[in-house]
C-alpha cells in the first residue's frame, strides 16, 4: 500500500474514533445505571460505524440495495449526529458551570435582611418623633435621656442598612457574573450578533459540528476503500513453466502498465519509443495463444491491442480482480467506454466458445 493509499485509511480511522469517543461519552451522559448506559453506548457505536461504512459498502451494488442503503445511511447519520449534539450540549453545560464555580458569592449567613433592618428603624424613628412632641416645663433631662439611646441605636441601624445594601449589590453582582460564565462567551457574543438567544446557537452551532465530523469521515471511508485500479494480475502457469514480471516504467503517454506471465507458450513484449519529446514508456503486453481465437478490433483501436487486452482481461476475470463490467473493465485498463464495451462483447464470445 502506498503512502498516498495510506493517508486517507488513516484520516478515516481517526475520524471514526473522534466520532465513537463521542458517542461513548454521551452514551455514559444520558443513561443514569450500569445497564443503560452501556445500552446507550452500544447503540452510539453501531450507528457511527453504520453511518461511516454504509456508503463505501454499498457502492457497485444494484440500485434497490443502494436505495435501501442510502435510506439507512440517512437515518444513522441523524441518529449519530443526535447523540453528538447531546455530548456538546452538555460538555458546554459542564465547562459553563465550572467557570462559574470560580466566581465567589459573599455569604448573608450573618448579615440580617434589609426588611428587618427597616422594619427596626421605622419604631425608633416613630419613638423618637414622639419624644420630640413631647414638651418639658421644669426638668427635660428624662426626655434627653430617653432620646440619646434612641438616636444610637437609629445611627447604628442606618449604618446596618448601608452594609446590607452593599452586600446584596455585591451578591447581586456576583450572580451576574456567574450568569455570564454559565454560557460560552463565543456564543454569547454570537448570539447577541444575531439577535437569537445562546442557546439557539448553542444547538445550530452543535449539530454543524456533528454534519461536519460524519460528512468527513464517511467521506474517507469512501476513499480509502475504493478498489485499486490498477490491481496486481497474477496469470495462471503450470509448474514447469517460471513466472516472470516485466518492468514497468511510468509515463504520460504510455497506456497503463500491466503485470505480464512469460511461459512456453508466451512470447516477450513490445517496447515503444518516443524519440520527438524524448520521453520513454516502456509497455508490456501479453501475446495471444496460438490457439486462442482472434477477434476484430473496433473502429479506431490500434492494430495489435486487442489480443493482449483481451488475454489480460481474460486472467483477471479468472482471478476475480475485475468482474465482467464495462465500468470495472475501463477502471482496470484505463480505456475508453466504446473500448471497455467492445472487449466485453469478445470475453463473452471468448467464454461461449470455450
Amino acid at each position: 500500500m502506498r503512502a498516498t493509499s495510506r493517508l486517507p485509511l488513516a484520516l478515516a480511522i481517526g475520524a471514526t474514533g473522534t466520532s465513537l469517543c463521542l458517542a461513548v461519552l454521551a452514551g455514559l451522559q444520558r443513561g443514569a445505571t450500569l445497564s443503560e448506559r452501556v445500552a446507550w453506548v452500544a447503540i452510539g457505536v453501531v450507528l457511527v460505524v453504520s453511518a461511516h461504512l454504509l456508503p463505501a459498502l454499498v457502492r457497485g451494488e444494484p440500485p434497490v440495495v443502494r436505495a435501501t442503503g442510502t435510506l439507512l445511511w440517512f437515518a444513522c447519520m441523524t441518529t449519530a449526529g443526535y447523540g453528538h449534539v447531546t455530548f456538546f450540549v452538555l460538555a458546554q453545560q459542564h465547562a459553563g458551570e465550572r467557570r462559574a464555580a470560580a466566581v465567589v458569592v459573599p455569604s448573608s449567613a450573618r448579615v440580617r435582611s434589609l426588611t428587618v433592618v427597616m422594619a427596626e428603624r421605622t419604631t425608633l424613628t416613630r419613638q423618637l418623633a414622639w419624644i420630640d412632641l413631647a414638651h418639658c416645663s421644669r426638668d427635660c433631662t428624662k426626655l434627653d435621656a430617653r432620646r440619646r439611646p434612641l438616636a444610637a441605636r437609629l445611627d447604628a441601624l442606618n449604618a446596618e442598612a448601608d452594609d446590607v445594601g452593599r452586600i446584596e449589590g455585591e451578591r447581586d453582582r456576583a450572580r451576574a457574573q456567574r450568569d455570564a460564565l454559565l454560557g460560552d462567551p463565543v456564543t454569547a457574543r454570537l448570539a447577541a450578533l444575531l439577535g437569537v438567544t445562546a442557546a439557539r446557537v448553542d444547538l445550530q452551532s452543535g449539530l454543524a459540528f456533528a454534519a461536519v465530523l460524519e460528512g468527513v469521515a464517511c467521506l474517507l471511508w469512501v476513499v480509502a476503500l475504493r478498489p485499486s485500479r490498477l490491481p496486481v494480475v497474477v496469470p495462471a502457469v503450470t509448474d514447469a513453466a517460471p513466472v516472470t514480471t516485466a518492468p514497468v516504467v511510468d509515463a504520460p503517454d504510455a497506456t497503463p502498465p500491466v503485470a505480464t506471465g512469460v511461459t512456453a507458450s508466451h512470447v516477450g513484449a513490445a517496447v515503444s519509443h518516443d524519440a520527438a519529446t524524448g520521453r520513454r514508456a516502456i509497455v508490456a503486453r501479453d501475446r495471444p495463444h496460438r490457439d486462442d481465437p482472434v477477434t476484430p478490433l473496433p473502429d479506431g483501436a490500434p492494430p495489435g491491442a486487442a489480443g493482449g487486452e483481451l488475454v489480460q482481461l481474460a486472467r483477471a476475470v479468472a482471478a476475480g480482480h475485475v468482474r465482467p463490467t464495462v465500468a470495472d473493465i475501463r477502471r482496470h485498463l484505463g480505456c475508453s467506454q466504446a473500448r471497455a464495451s467492445a472487449l466485453r462483447r469478445q470475453l463473452a464470445g471468448r467464454n461461449a466458445t470455450a
